[in-house]
């Protein structure tokens, strides 16, 4: 019985020898049968994904396209410069130690604390990051942190590579600004800075692939407004790098397609002289004595516009104060950052040509002329010009009390009439809109200032316009409506001393009434006083309607875009806005009026001495009162050819603050010497614009238009 339970037990010990021997072999045949679909049925495919795991693309920034003026001169161009990049990957690997001294050596060599290359050497999201300053690229590229680096500490990084392990000195193109004819035109170039995170996020959803992580892109000007045609295609490198992330070698490259060149309608000695004028002004007027206040003027501000009468093109157009464009290359500090936008010194980014409403004071009169006398009013209408009008119980003065009598529009418009305009407005306002809670009554004043454009935007190609505003019924029930918890609570509260009699009056009569639209309103409409505003553009976009004949035009800086080879890819045409349909007796009317005020009005004695016999300048002055500050002052003034338009803030008179500069413009846009006019000393060959483009050689010269032969 002993032996027969031995033989059972080891018959047990078989089976299960046998049993794990099977399970053994076939976990092995298992394994085997595996091995092989991964190493020789899908082996391509896997060794293509851990080929893939050990290559890394780097981009490669494409150089930006040129801006240059209609005669082929460079706006914006660029330039190389010395720039040290650190490999992060490589830094990842060191020491803290060896991280540290690396650091040090290199803020050493550049000029740079260590502290703020760490800055720059984050990636954006990461902890402590800034933007502006963190890497928002590939984390597999080296990362800028230093340009216009000198050339002696490039060279010492490029010849002791043992000792800036990972840091790298290389040649990249970074914008320039070449300035001819001394111009400075920020306010129309606009700047570049990096793109942020949720601009790469929106392009990347677009599949727009001409930015990535490290691109710069257009904010301000026409770099913004043009930035998809100058930005170019971004090429890429395809690097092999090892387990440590470190590049072993380059395994394909796809070549950086260059930005397209735009030409604008700019013209750099018109814009030389604007410049020039307008600052020469501004200097003029700051050290000239205000009467009315007895302190000198302030002159703030101040702007001026040079355009294409015909065609709506912009030649020239300067804002004060300005800035240095060049301060964007390479990011700009805090510091300069804060006084770009500081209201002390005067908001230098705020484009006052196109950006920044006044009101026009007495240059609006022309198309109040133009209501008029398309709404029941005639050229033979005589109307007193007496020193004031008495409107409810206050008296509306002319400007320094001047009267001239019984006289017609044309006469108003020489001397500025005040007095005439007022009665014009209260005539419309006393015949169809007595009703001052009426929103929707009738006003030809209003209905004339919005079908010349403004109260709207012109349509720039600059990016930020400004709309102005056109003081209506709606617009004064609309404010009510914004406004009157405020105006209400300043009323009810005690007044204090920061606010002034007339501002604590002025809040309880808002608050009673308002949203009425009074007599006096409809009086300052007609003479652009009140809450009416406008950009300088928007006026001379105005007036050059009058010049060309009833059609208004949307202003245009740019004139075509083209290829790095040459090749033109687009025109930028001008664009009609409308035509106004106005008659043309009106115009002709106005036209001549207005070359009364050059030779016996309110311009004539700026322009004594000046041709105004070969080049018939016709002109407006305007004097707008702005409370608490000096008057604006203004000039509008056209021929067949341009409109020229100069504004100072707290300036003084119109003729006064810039009647000198005025005829300075138009002395350099027709060759004008004393009385002599020699159109070959022109500012622009021809006196007129070219309607051709620069032509673009093979070897990269840009030359100036072929001009028509007369």
């Amino acid at each position: 019985m002993a032996a027969s339970t031995a033989q059972g037990a080891s018959h047990r010990s078989r089976l299960r020898l046998i049993v794990i021997q099977t399970l053994v072999f076939s976990l092995l045949a298992t394994l085997g049968a595996r091995l092989y679909y991964l190493q020789v049925i899908s082996g391509e495919e896997y060794q293509g994904q851990a080929a893939s795991q050990s290559v890394r693309e780097i981009v490669v920034q494409p150089q930006r396209g040129l801006i240059v003026d209609a005669m082929g001169r460079p706006l914006v161009t660029n330039r190389l410069t010395w720039v040290v990049s650190l490999d992060r990957t490589l830094l990842g690997r060191m020491s803290d130690e060896d991280r540290v001294e690396l650091l040090r050596r290199t803020g050493r060599a550049i000029d740079m604390r260590p502290r703020r290359i760490e800055a720059r050497l984050l990636l954006c999201g990461d902890e402590g990051a800034v933007a502006g300053t963190c890497w928002n690229g590939s984390p597999y590229q080296p990362v800028p942190v230093a340009q216009d680096v000198g050339e002696a500490a490039a060279l010492r990084i490029l010849e002791q590579p043992e000792d800036f392990p990972g840091v790298v000195a290389e040649r990249q193109t970074v914008r320039q600004y070449p300035a001819p004819y001394g111009i400075n035109a920020a306010h129309v170039l606009g700047y570049l800075s990096p793109i942020t995170s949720e601009e790469l996020d929106a392009a990347e959803l677009s599949g727009d692939s001409s930015v990535n992580g490290a691109s710069v892109v257009g904010r301000a000007g026409v770099e913004k407004e043009y930035d998809q045609w100058l930005r170019g295609q971004p090429g890429y490198q395809q690097v092999a790098v090892d387990s440590k992330g470190r590049v072993r070698d380059d395994v394909s490259d796809l070549e950086a397609q260059p930005g397209d060149t735009l030409v604008t309608s700019i013209d750099a000695q018109v814009q030389g002289v604007v410049e020039a004028q307008l600052a020469k002004m501004i200097q003029t007027q700051r050290a000239t004595r205000d009467p009315v206040t007895g302190r000198n003027f302030e002159a703030d501000s101040g702007a001026a516009v040079v355009m294409e009468a015909s065609t709506g093109r912009i030649v020239a157009m300067a804002s004060q104060p300005t800035y240095d464009p060049s301060v964007w290359v390479g990011g700009i500090t805090d510091q300069q950052l804060t006084r770009l936008y500081s209201e002390a010194a005067g908001t230098p980014l705020l484009a006052r040509s196109f950006q920044g409403q006044f009101a026009p004071g007495s240059t609006w009169k022309p198309f109040m002329t133009v209501g008029a006398l398309t709404n029941g009013y005639s050229p033979d209408t005589i109307l007193g010009c007496p020193s004031a009008v008495q409107v409810g119980n206050r008296p509306f003065h002319n400007h320094e009390s001047g009267a001239y009598g019984s006289i017609d529009f044309a006469r108003a418009l020489e001397v500025s009439c005040n007095t005439f305009f007022y009665q014009v407005g209260m005539h419309f306002w006393q015949t169809l809109g007595s009703d001052p809670d009426d929103v929707d009554a009738k006003d030809p004043l209003v209905e004339e200032a919005e079908n010349f454009g403004f109260g709207e935007q012109t349509g720039i190609d600059l990016p930020g316009e400004a709309s102005g505003r056109v003081a209506d019924r709606h617009w004064k029930r609309d404010y009510y409506e914004s406004m009157k918890d405020y105006y209400c609570d300043l009323a009810d509260a005690p007044q204090d001393e920061k606010t002034s009699d007339f501002v604590y009056k002025f809040a309880g009569e808002f608050c009673v009434e308002g949203w009425k639209y009074k007599l006096p309103d409809a009086v300052n409409f007609s003479i652009g006083q009140g809450d009416t505003i406008v950009t300088p553009l928007q006026l001379a976009r105005g007036y050059a309607a009058i010049a060309n004949g009833g059609t208004l035009w949307q202003p245009r800086v740019g004139k075509a875009i083209v290829s790095p080879d040459g090749e033109v890819i687009r025109e930028i045409e001008p664009q009609k806005e409308r035509d106004l349909g106005i008659p043309k007796s009106v115009l002709d009317y106005v036209d001549q009026a207005l070359q009364g005020v050059s030779t016996r009005g309110t311009m004539a004695w700026k322009l004594g001495g000046f041709p105004i016999d070969q080049v018939k300048i016709r002109a407006k002055t305007g004097s707008a009162e702005v409370y608490g500050k000096q008057s604006t002052g203004w000039v509008a003034s056209y021929t067949e050819d341009y409109v020229v338009v100069m504004m100072i803030s707290q300036g003084g008179t119109g003729s006064g603050s810039t009647g000198e500069g005025i005829r300075a413009i138009w002395e350099a846009l027709y060759g004008v010497d004393g009385e002599q006019v020699d159109p070959a000393d022109a500012a622009i060959p021809g006196v007129t614009p070219p309607a051709s483009l620069p032509i673009f050689g093979e070897d990269g010269s840009i030359l100036p238009p072929a001009r028509d032969k007369d």
